[in-house]
């Protein structure tokens, strides 16, 4: 076996522990069955690799995570379709209460992005060509379920999450959001190691 195949057992054993994530996944894996059109989807960011750091740190699995992001790639971005989109998860997942849902498509996000703050953002190609440039290595990840099978999307490999490190990632992400987001972090998992911005190209 390798590491890499090593990295990615030890991840989705610590996720199938966790009740929260196993029921969301489930949840949506029926509902893509159900929509021929939702395939291109994964839950993701933080709530993936907090749920690891509170296993390395001894703490209960949900502790310090704040929402569940439930990405997606849809080509019709118009508001009514994603909202369409969002109703319909929140309602396959009621059953989860005290959780707060993240849902987004991610074709639309520079639509908003720049209503919402006058910035360009690049289009993105498909969802795993958005959760690539996330603010750090650890930050960019998703896993969604196949006939059960775990599918774990990580374009910068499982190392830096095994090892509690985090690491900029410098497509989008901006030094100061960079440490800031790290500094919270490393506040609620001390063991986390911060890489600083000017090591990385």
């Amino acid at each position: 076996m390798t590491q890499a195949e090593k990295n990615k057992k030890i991840i989705e054993n610590i996720l199938r522990r966790s009740n929260t994530i196993m029921t969301i996944l489930e949840a949506l894996e029926r509902y893509s069955k159900q929509d021929s059109t939702f395939k291109n989807y994964y839950l993701a960011a933080g709530c993936i690799n907090q749920t690891i750091l509170n296993d390395f740190h001894g703490f209960n699995l949900d502790f310090g995570i704040e929402d569940y992001d439930i990405v997606y790639y849809e080509e019709d971005t118009s508001y009514e379709k994603e909202d369409q989109r969002i109703k319909a998860i929140k309602k396959k997942l009621m059953n989860l209460k005290d959780i707060s849902l993240d849902i987004k498509n991610q074709k639309r996000v520079p639509i908003w992005y720049y209503e919402k703050f006058h910035k360009k953002k690049k289009d993105y190609t498909n969802v795993e060509d958005a959760i690539s440039s996330w603010t750090s290595t650890i930050t960019c990840i998703g896993v969604r379920l196949e006939e059960g099978k775990m599918i774990i999307n990580s374009p910068y490999n499982l190392d830096d999450l095994i090892n509690m490190i985090i690491r900029p990632v410098k497509k989008e992400t901006t030094r100061l959001h960079y440490y800031a987001k790290a500094k919270k972090w490393h506040q609620k998992w001390p063991k986390l190691e911060i890489i600083s911005w000017s090591k990385e190209k």
